[in-house]
């Protein structure tokens, strides 16, 4: 496979996986995690989740808020053969919470691995918030 076409796959997966998320699409989401169940979610002050039962478990609960809205943005990639890294930035809101507007500014790394079907799956997802409404 190309060095190009390589990256664009991995470019192709991480930003499925980001719509996935912004839009609350469960299904989405799913397609983008490794079919052996690999995966790691590493949050704030959470213990890790160590499946990806467990990481689409949380985002079905999460989902089930209609009350927020996120974006995103790729910032840096470093991409190999079978291993790759993406460092993204996300901006959470809520339209109100306590009475006023929220906001938290994430900056997330993601790791992704190519499997044996030649494809990229997202295999870890490790969130620090920069900046906070609340802060």
């Amino acid at each position: 496979m190309s060095t190009a076409k390589n990256e664009a796959d991995f470019l192709r997966t991480m930003r499925a996986h980001l719509d996935a998320v912004s839009n609350k699409d469960l299904t989405g989401l799913k397609a983008t995690l490794s079919p052996d169940n690999k995966m790691q979610l590493i949050l704030p002050g959470e213990e890790i989740m160590m499946t990806a039962d467990s990481f689409l478990a949380f985002h079905q609960s999460w989902f089930q808020d209609e009350n927020w809205t996120m974006e995103t943005e790729i910032l840096n990639t470093e991409i190999g053969h079978e291993k790759g890294i993406a460092v993204t930035q996300l901006i959470y809101r809520e339209p109100e919470r306590d009475g006023v507007p929220y906001f938290n500014r994430m900056i997330v790394t993601y790791g992704l691995e190519k499997q044996d079907d030649n494809k990229w799956y997202v295999i870890m997802d490790h969130a620090s918030s920069s900046e906070k409404s609340t802060d």
